[in-house]
């Protein structure tokens, strides 16, 4: 029994940060996800909905990307971010708890960066197919959809979802990390199975436009929701078998693909 309790001791993470320190870190997050919606739509105001990268270079793309990942993720994030701090609350001043809260959100967004680089490579050939054929654009944005709705009903989706939803067993494997660099591994760790939870729902902005604010917002809701909310699973289910309604619907009904649509169309 001393065994198991020795074992167990580490793994603990029950202590309570001080209510100005946890103010803190919740503030910081908020922040953060503030700046990059204003970044976000400001830039959007400017760009409008077209196909394609839109004449982006890659760095300036993966820039905007980064912004949109952190306005769109970082609240739903938040909970998990806050834990693990709290986790190290007894071995950090309050500048060091920071600083690795930062490097775990640096970690988690390094993911979706990566995943930016994909999306930058799937627009561009959209993008260039589309300029080809304009009606080429019913297909891609009901396969978009198609793929969305197919994921979000499958079984990756909910290992993903559940390890989202439920991130305490996790946070306490994590308490195993030695460092250096313990908090950046934390942080990937998590980017990945978030990406397994939530890259079919960005599939969708291809049809509905990169840069379109009232679909960012919509995702980031349902990304929220499928989280933190209790029916996020049933959501997650609605939400698929919405998506495959809407790849019935796409090669119909031009107004679902505004981002398939070149501007001269629309």
């Amino acid at each position: 029994m001393r065994t198991v309790t020795v074992e167990k001791q580490p793994l603990r993470t029950g202590v309570l940060m001080p209510p100005r320190d946890l103010a803190l870190a919740w503030s910081l997050i908020a922040l953060i996800a503030a700046l990059a919606w204003v970044l976000t739509v400001g830039q959007a105001r400017d760009m409008g909905i077209e196909p394609g990268t839109m004449g982006m270079a890659l760095p300036l793309f993966l820039l905007l990307w980064l912004a949109m990942m952190a306005a769109m993720m970082l609240p739903s994030v938040a909970p998990v971010a806050v834990t693990w701090a709290r986790g190290i609350a007894r071995q950090s001043s309050g500048a060091e708890r920071a600083l690795r809260t930062t490097e775990f959100l640096g970690g988690y967004l390094l993911v979706w960066t990566a995943f930016g680089l994909l999306a930058y490579g799937g627009l561009a050939l959209t993008g260039d197919l589309v300029d080809r054929d304009p009606e080429a654009g019913k297909w891609i944005g009901a396969a978009a959809f198609a793929l969305a709705g197919l994921y979000q009903l499958g079984p990756l989706k909910y290992v993903c979802l559940r390890h989202c939803r439920s991130p305490m067993a996790q946070l306490m494997r994590y308490a195993g990390y030695r460092p250096p660099l313990r908090d950046l591994r934390v942080g990937l760790h998590h980017g990945g199975y978030c990406l397994g939870c939530c890259w079919a729902l960005m599939v969708v902005l291809v049809p509905l436009g990169v840069m379109n604010v009232a679909a960012i917002a919509g995702i980031a809701v349902v990304i929220f929701l499928e989280k933190l909310w209790r029916h996020g699973a049933l959501l997650a289910r609605v939400s698929g078998v919405a998506f495959l309604v809407l790849a019935v619907l796409a090669p119909f009904q031009s107004w679902l693909l505004p981002g398939l649509t070149p501007s001269g169309m629309m």
